[in-house]
């Protein structure tokens, strides 16, 4: 306490002074209380896991929401599901618990080895490329063959691709079979990925006698197998991971994409079998905003979010599973990351104008990057994926694909609309500049994965 200036002060003025540590007393016991308060609800949060967090940001608030919960059977969310109302996205975020954050790095399985097979460069390679003929698998999408369809030139097909300080390993089907014997490998995803899985079943069935493999009829749920092996490789249409109304493979172009966030469970009981999962997602989510609506929303009310907001929502209810279910020496997991598009000649080739069209070469300017690939998207996915640690590899096809503006069909493929004369006259305007010609670039992605699995 600080001393009298002098002995002469008035009784008012001391008994002012006799007042200023009663208050700072006073004010330190409620700022030690406030801390005391926060801390406690700070770890009521933690040790509560079905506890709703609120979080301010600024003028935001943020309702954090437990995904894949148990739900009645009468809440059925498929392709009849529609929005009776919808308003502004509520701000609700996806809670998942990660496992081992070991790094804030994307992790891709070049990180867990020596060489970075990732990084390389196109070689022209017409001995050893393709690894089978188009016209030899009988299971080719009239998507996919593009000489089937039109296409003369067929350097696409001789490419190899060539790490730089490495190689890759060398496919062999029957290896791979010995791999998969006794297991189920499936692929989920959209019709990227069920172009890796044609890749992959028009690589694995040549050495299958004919009498000994078979097919079921195109489901969301497609299946070759190999009795010999007894094994199976598999697609499960599911082309944004959580449950939606694009979910049934045959019928899903429809005028508003509407999602159920916060749940993968129907789909998750036909993949969580499997002993080898191969997910992708990224094109749909491009596709302009999105509906929202959540599990136990009554009335059919929906919510409208962009398409990466809404990504996000998905992939969180995707780690939660994946958290939550695999057991890493029990089940493989891998993320496909995005597919790139070629729809600007102006990227590759200053001042040009028109797409795919036409293109016969890789382009050969190392690390290009392309508008078709979204950063923004990546970085997201890298966050969600650093958090699943193990459980989860990454092959990052997104750079070298970014190479292949020759790979895709253009106009050599079965398109199942009419095509109007306009159309016909400007073939660029049609083209398919999405997906991709087989043999070809998805055949090197499931030679990256043979590679480590």
């Amino acid at each position: 306490m600080a001393l009298p200036l002098t002995v002469s002060m008035s009784n008012k003025w001391s008994r002012k002074k006799r007042h200023f540590p009663l208050l700072a007393v006073l004010f330190l016991v409620f700022l030690a209380c406030s801390v005391i308060y926060i801390e406690f609800s700070i770890q009521q949060i933690h040790q509560s896991p079905d506890h709703v967090l609120h979080s301010q940001r600024q003028t935001s608030s943020f309702t954090y929401v437990k995904p894949n919960l148990p739900k009645g059977a009468s809440d059925v969310f498929d392709g009849s599901s529609s929005c009776n109302s919808t308003r502004n996205y509520s701000g609700k975020k996806i809670r998942w618990v990660g496992t081992d954050a070991e790094s804030n790095q994307l992790r891709s399985i070049s990180q867990e080895n020596s060489c970075d097979v990732f990084s390389g460069k196109w070689v022209f390679d017409n001995q050893s490329y393709p690894l089978y003929k188009e016209s030899d698998c009988p299971y080719m999408s009239d998507q996919l063959a593009c000489h089937k369809h039109g296409r003369s030139d067929l350097q696409y097909q001789h490419w190899r691709w060539q790490p730089h300080n490495c190689n890759l390993k060398r496919w062999d089907a029957t290896e791979m079979w010995e791999t998969l014997r006794g297991k189920r490998l499936m692929f989920v995803g959209d019709s990227l990925n069920r172009g890796q899985w044609i890749s992959m079943v028009c690589l694995l069935q040549s050495v299958i006698p004919a009498n000994k493999r078979s097919m079921t009829p195109n489901a969301q749920l497609t299946i070759f197998r190999a009795e010999e092996y007894n094994a199976t490789v598999e697609f499960l249409w599911a082309p944004l991971l959580v449950e939606s109304n694009s979910d049934d493979p045959v019928n899903h172009r429809l005028s508003e994409r509407i999602i159920r966030p916060d749940s993968v469970l129907k789909h998750s009981a036909q993949w969580e079998h499997a002993d080898i999962l191969v997910f992708n997602s990224y094109l749909w989510w491009r596709q302009g905003p999105v509906k929202l609506q959540w599990s136990g929303e009554e009335n059919g009310a929906c919510e409208e979010l962009d398409g990466l907001g809404a990504m996000e929502l998905a992939m969180g209810a995707w780690a939660d599973w994946v958290a939550s279910k695999v057991i890493p020496l029990k089940k493989h997991v891998f993320f496909v990351t995005m597919s790139p598009t070629h729809f600007w000649k102006g990227e590759w080739e200053a001042g040009s104008k028109g797409n795919c069209y036409n293109e016969t070469r890789p382009i050969d300017r190392e690390s290009h990057w392309g508008s078709g690939s979204d950063l923004a998207t990546m970085r997201m996915v890298d966050k969600m994926v650093s958090g699943l640690g193990s459980k989860v590899t990454v092959i990052n096809i997104t750079q070298l694909s970014e190479y292949r503006k020759d790979g895709h069909p253009s106009i050599y493929r079965k398109f199942w609309e009419t095509l109007s004369p306009q159309q016909l006259g400007n073939p660029a305007s049609y083209s398919d500049c999405i997906h991709w010609c087989l043999p070809g670039v998805p055949d090197v992605w499931n030679e990256l994965l043979f590679h480590f699995l």
